[in-house]
């Protein structure tokens, strides 16, 4: 049996055309990615979005479009299942309450399970500072 991880992700670009990264620490290693997570069984992608943006950056989003759905074979970097990601360009409909850092992986506190986040300028941003290889792929789109 084939298992399938499906991810779903938001690119919020502010009006300055920055864009939102996540720095986080998480089953003993860092990495740098988009806002989102995995969609939880029941959910559709909308309302998986929506509550990874609640959970992670505590903010309501509106999702704007499709920008990019995962089109070639990656396994996950924790487990053996396949890993489908959707990308959706939002904009946040309440207010941000997050402090931003400007260094990466720059942590309030100690533990296991640790997050920051920074705005990137879009023209700034270098998707080898991206940790995993879809979101890369989803950098250099944005990057075009």
């Amino acid at each position: 049996m084939y298992n399938f991880n499906v991810r779903v992700y938001g690119l919020l670009i502010n009006d300055n055309n920055e864009i939102l990264i996540s720095d986080e620490q998480e089953y003993g290693m860092r990495f740098t990615k988009f806002p989102g997570g995995g969609l939880e069984y029941g959910e559709g992608l909308i309302d998986g979005l929506k509550r990874e943006f609640v959970e992670e950056c505590n903010a309501e989003v509106e999702v704007l479009s499709h920008f990019y759905t995962t089109d070639f074979f990656i396994q996950s970097a924790f487990n053996d299942s396949q890993i489908i990601s959707i990308y959706y360009i939002v904009k946040n409909t309440s207010e941000l309450n997050l402090d931003i850092k400007t260094k990466v992986f720059d942590f309030d506190g100690e533990g296991d399970v640790l997050q920051a986040f920074r705005w990137v300028k879009l023209s700034k941003l270098d998707p080898e500072e991206i940790t995993f290889p879809i979101d890369r792929h989803v950098a250099k789109l944005l990057i075009k």
